[in-house]
């Protein structure tokens, strides 16, 4: 897979459906989607989300559409780095590693459609390590490559400063955050019972109704 580099006006074309401006309602009740079916591409919300086997042929379903990667700008694009994070998350401020962070103050790369900002992921040092804070893509835009696309970039960063692999941790319930980590060379490494449920002071329930209680932190090796 060919990169594009930072800050190019160069577009590649992916498979991409959807071209909402605004965040998108479940299709089961009005909260906010966060994912989309992979068969039919309705929004869901972590509540209405299910783990089901489903064979390639459901999921080649998209159109063409481009986009490119670029740098996002924290002093001048906190905004829209705010309204991604409280969709995906509800708040700014994000605890990983045992430390906590304001993702719209961090270094950060974002996909862009036709100047919308679909996705995005926001990084950190920590040690000899390249962490990733934060990675979200809006749900029309989703099952294309562009988390994929997200890492390379990261990856490419933790080459130039010297960093020796990349971190990410996830939650308990975020199967499908498990699954996409794992397809780009992530490996569960520790588990911290209770750290989530301490951060929020109760146990939330998540997706497919799983109860969100661990941190699972991941590694990959550079």
């Amino acid at each position: 897979m060919r990169l594009i580099p930072l800050n190019s006006d160069e577009l590649v074309e992916f498979p991409i459906s959807g071209n909402g401006e605004e965040p998108m309602k479940c299709v089961s009740c009005p909260e906010t989607a966060i994912y989309e079916c992979v068969v039919c591409g309705k929004p869901l919300c972590p509540k209405h989300t299910h783990f089901r086997a489903v064979c390639t042929d459901c999921t080649k379903r998209k159109e063409r559409l481009s986009y490119r990667i670029r740098t996002l700008n924290a002093a001048g694009e906190e905004e829209t780095v705010r309204e991604l994070v409280k969709v995906f998350w509800g708040e700014d401020e994000q605890l990983t590693f045992g430390r906590k962070f304001l993702v719209s103050s961090l270094p950060a790369y974002a996909a862009e459609v036709y100047k919308r900002v679909v996705g995005f992921v926001a990084f950190a040092p920590l040690g000899d390590a390249l962490l990733v804070v934060a990675l979200g893509v809006v749900p029309e835009y989703q099952n294309c490559g562009i988390g994929r696309r997200l890492i390379m970039q990261v990856k490419q960063e933790a080459g130039r400063l010297g960093k020796k692999k990349l971190l990410v941790s996830t939650s308990n319930d975020d199967l499908p955050a498990l699954a996409f980590y794992q397809r780009e060379g992530f490996q569960i490494f520790a588990v911290k019972p209770n750290v989530i449920a301490e951060k929020h002071g109760r146990v939330l329930a998540g997706i497919g109704g799983l109860p969100i209680r661990d941190e699972l932190r991941m590694r990959r090796i550079l």
